[in-house]
């Protein structure tokens, strides 16, 4: 009873997590956020990766446990390739969704390096337009 529950809770929290990579720097309110996930998920692919594999991701490893204890032993070694897989019913070249997988995540961690700056830069500006009306006052 507890695997097919942990199944949808990894489902849909891994995949959360990608939504949230992909499009978290959308809105300025989670930009932050969104940069340290990012940053998370580089450190994981890129970090653990030199001891696991490139690309590594714990999310994966857990969920894959759980599934291989429910009896599902085809899985590929991707998270996004079983994502995609799933949704549309087909069997996609691993190569091509790794490669725009990392063209995604490249995308969204120069989107919410470039959009934090930005943001930054504003509130700084915004600060010190405010100081110097306070000054003249």
């Amino acid at each position: 009873m507890l695997y097919p529950l942990l199944d949808l809770f990894f489902f849909t929290f891994h995949t959360s997590l990608i939504a949230f990579v992909l499009g978290g720097w959308l809105w300025r309110r989670t930009r932050q956020l969104h940069l340290l996930v990012v940053l998370g998920v580089g450190a994981s692919w890129f970090g653990l990766g030199i001891w696991y594999g490139w690309g590594y991701c714990p999310c994966t490893e857990w969920h894959w446990q759980v599934r291989r204890a429910l009896g599902d032993t085809d899985l590929p070694i991707s998270y996004v390739k079983f994502l995609a897989d799933t949704l549309l019913g087909t069997d996609l070249n691993a190569t091509l969704v790794d490669g725009l997988t990392l063209a995604a995540y490249l995308a969204a961690l120069v989107l919410g390096v470039a959009l934090n700056i930005r943001d930054r830069r504003r509130s700084h500006a915004a600060a010190g337009d405010s100081a110097g009306a306070r000054r003249r006052g």
